[in-house]
């Protein structure tokens, strides 16, 4: 299985009540793969994004507390598959020794606690990972902090312009914003199939 390494980049609010983006990008790249989490885990991960170290133990302490009190290590955790609109990762430990199946937003709250690698297969990447071009059609360029903070703020402004009537200019653009809100509403199952027409779509056009 080819992995891509990536590293988080920040969570974004969304329309749905309790409901977050978290956004991976790849190491080297420009893709961006959105995830939608809990606010739970947006929390556990969040503060540690900021550094931030609560008077007890969350949940994700815990288990890392746990696993070096049984002398061991968490190598890497990877997300590895994309089944009916929902992600599957697993956390590897012992340098590959144990495989322990997990969500990926507890596999990386964890991770960046241990400073594990996060991974994920390039056919999950394929599937849902998106670029900031392809949010917007006339993007600037700028160094790559900038271009984080655009990306949210166009996941940010897709989702309030879909909250009100639009004229789409074309199908693409239709299909887009679909494919977006479909992602904000969890219906991955959807979202799955509005990302096959666009790849339909864009395959016609190209030749």
């Amino acid at each position: 299985m080819k992995k891509v390494r990536v590293e988080v980049v920040g969570i974004a609010s969304t329309e749905s009540n309790g409901a977050y983006a978290l956004i991976l990008k790849e190491v080297g790249g420009e893709r961006r793969l959105p995830i939608i989490i809990g606010a739970f885990e947006a929390q556990a991960i969040a503060l540690e994004l900021e550094g931030m170290r609560p008077p007890r133990p969350m949940t994700h302490d815990l288990l890392k507390s746990v696993i070096e009190a049984l002398d061991s290590n968490l190598t890497e955790v990877c997300i590895h598959d994309l089944r009916d609109g929902t992600f599957y990762a697993y956390l590897l430990l012992d340098d590959g020794e144990i495989e322990v199946d997990a969500r990926p937003s507890d596999a990386i709250a964890l991770a960046l606690r241990c400073e594990a690698p996060i991974y994920v297969s390039e056919e999950v990447m394929e599937e849902a990972a998106v670029s900031p071009s392809a949010l917007e059609e006339h993007s600037e360029e700028g160094d790559a902090e900038e271009e984080d903070e655009d990306f949210f703020e166009r996941l940010k402004r897709r989702s309030a312009e879909e909250s009100r009537p639009s004229q789409p200019k074309d199908q693409l653009q239709r299909l887009q914003q679909q494919l977006q809100k479909a992602i904000e509403e969890e219906d991955y199952e959807r979202a799955a199939r509005i990302r096959d027409e666009i790849r339909r779509l864009m395959q016609r056009s190209s030749q």
